[in-house]
């Protein structure tokens, strides 16, 4: 299994949010990470991420315990992260940024071209400072800055927030796209629920920090469970 998060506990000062998940992929799947604002998706994603401590429980990629391991070093390991707002530079023009995604990664060889390839705006719009992009091009460029360091696997926190429908569709499109062309793996935590069920492999559903649901798109897309842990 290439990513393998075991019994994982974790939160903020004393109170703890996440208690007890586990959740896993092997190269080439797409997990989608579903649940209710406020029920621990975000912390997940974070603690994966090594952004947010550990408190319990482990966490493998290619075969390497990474649990205690800084998010940077996870990156150059090739396991990158984009987060919920993007995180862009945004004095920092389109191009800067791609290039700030290699560095991350280890200064791996430049792979501008295809990434541009993916995301064509990013090109139209090199030398734009991407303050000045839209949200969904600023999201582009952020997965595309993950895309730089080659990864294995990419965590992606709630990608088609506060963009419009045309561009979440394009955007997935994308996701599936680089899935299928490199075997990247994805985990992606999202409220869009037809987006997840569009692109994912298997999806788990999280309520009050656990685990309440999971299995594939059409057993997770049951009505019963939609109802009671997505409000559907």
């Amino acid at each position: 299994m290439l990513f393998r998060a075991e019994g994982i506990h974790s939160g903020y000062g004393e109170i703890k949010v996440l208690q007890g998940i586990s959740v896993g992929l092997e190269q080439g799947q797409i997990l989608g990470v579903l649940g209710r604002n406020g029920m621990g998706k975000t912390t997940l994603i974070r603690c994966l991420a090594g952004l947010l401590p550990v408190w319990q429980g482990a966490i493998t990629f290619d075969g390497e315990d990474v649990t205690r391991i800084a998010a940077h070093e996870r990156a150059r390991r090739r396991m990158t992260t984009i987060v919920q707002g993007r995180g862009i530079f945004p004095r920092l023009t389109v191009r800067e940024n791609l290039e700030m995604g290699r560095i991350a990664g280890g200064r791996k060889p430049s792979r501008l071209d295809e990434v541009i390839g993916y995301f064509p705006p990013l090109g139209e719009r090199s030398h734009q400072a991407a303050g000045t992009l839209s949200g969904g091009e600023q999201q582009m460029l952020a997965i595309g800055r993950g895309l730089m360091t080659h990864p294995r696997l990419m965590l992606l926190d709630e990608p088609s927030d506060g963009i419009m429908p045309i561009l979440v569709q394009r955007i997935a499109d994308m996701l599936v796209q680089i899935n299928r062309k490199e075997g990247t793996a994805i985990i992606v935590v999202e409220q869009n629920v037809p987006m997840v069920f569009a692109i994912t492999d298997r999806c788990v559903i999280i309520e009050k920090g656990r685990i309440v649901a999971q299995g594939t798109r059409h057993e997770v897309s049951n009505s019963d469970v939609m109802r009671e842990y997505l409000a559907i």
